[in-house]
């Protein structure tokens, strides 16, 4: 690990960083929110919220990361958070990371063997997305209340005239039972850090997992760029599925076309580039003690 010196922030730096982090934050998830006061659900932007089952609170909360002491803290509502300790100054907080690593150690190290394994792994570019279709491949009832592109035969016939290649084990485990055995691969838990690579949208979306299962040692603002990044990738990861989303305004990318399958391939790379970013930038905060 490398040893930092701590960065100062006095009292006015910090709590402006906090104040527009949440700012930041409430922006992203408005619309979110607004829906879920009147119980309306989304079947593309409440993903995140859903599946991950982080609420926004878990985003607008901010934190200065490790190597960070906020002068003039031991009187805010801060220090009676979990996970922050006294600074080298008086009244002055940090974040404990050495608790946190020493509480957490089977999760921190699980985190880190996923990062460190996908951001040294090459991409794969096969798959064109087909893992939403095989989760309703030969199946009646379907996981969003939303009809079929293509309808159901139309789906099933582009799941059968194309090799599966799901390499993420939290996508696979969601397959029908006949779509299961036409994977090239079987994901397992037991795999993932053996099996994840960075062009999976999947595990891109993932970042933004561990950024939260990190929790205070992970900066504010790397948290939300790893949700706005998963954000963007959930909007590709649909409009490459069999659904029709067209009146909600998501244009369908054709994987079943070359010229969909070139456009989902594009997209797919740049993911590849920018979720490895936020994977190295956790990686650095991983070193650092």
């Amino acid at each position: 690990m490398t040893v930092l010196a701590p960065e100062r922030l006095a009292s006015a730096q910090w709590r402006a960083r906090e104040e527009a982090h949440a700012e930041r934050a409430d922006a992203l998830t408005a619309e979110h929110r607004v829906r879920a006061g009147r119980g309306e659900k989304h079947p593309v932007e409440d993903f995140l919220f859903t599946y991950y089952s982080y609420k926004p609170a878990v985003l607008r909360r901010w934190h200065p990361g490790v190597g960070v002491e906020l002068a003039d803290a031991a009187g805010s509502p801060r220090a009676a958070w979990r996970w922050y300790a006294p600074g080298s100054e008086a009244d002055s907080l940090v974040v404990d990371a050495m608790a946190f690593r020493g509480e957490k150690a089977l999760l921190v190290a699980g985190v880190e063997k996923i990062l460190r394994s996908t951001v040294g792994r090459a991409g794969s570019y096969g798959c064109f997305g087909l893992h939403e279709w095989a989760m309703v491949y030969r199946q009646d009832e379907h996981r969003h209340s939303v009809p079929l592109r293509l309808g159901q035969a139309g789906t099933d016939e582009v799941v059968r005239s194309h090799e599966l290649r799901c390499t993420h084990f939290d996508a696979f485990r969601f397959f029908t039972p006949e779509a299961v055995p036409r994977n090239r691969e079987a994901p397992t838990r037991a795999q993932q850090s053996a099996m994840e690579q960075p062009g999976c949208l999947h595990s891109g979306m993932d970042v933004y997992k561990w950024a939260v299962k990190l929790g205070p040692l992970v900066p504010g603002d790397l948290l939300l760029d790893s949700f706005e990044l998963a954000r963007e990738i959930r909007v590709l990861d649909m409009q490459a599925s069999p659904y029709d989303l067209a009146d909600r305004g998501y244009e369908p990318v054709r994987i079943e076309t070359p010229e969909g399958k070139a456009e989902y391939v594009r997209r797919q790379r740049d993911f590849t580039d920018r979720s490895n970013g936020l994977r190295a930038r956790l990686l650095t905060v991983l070193d650092a003690d």
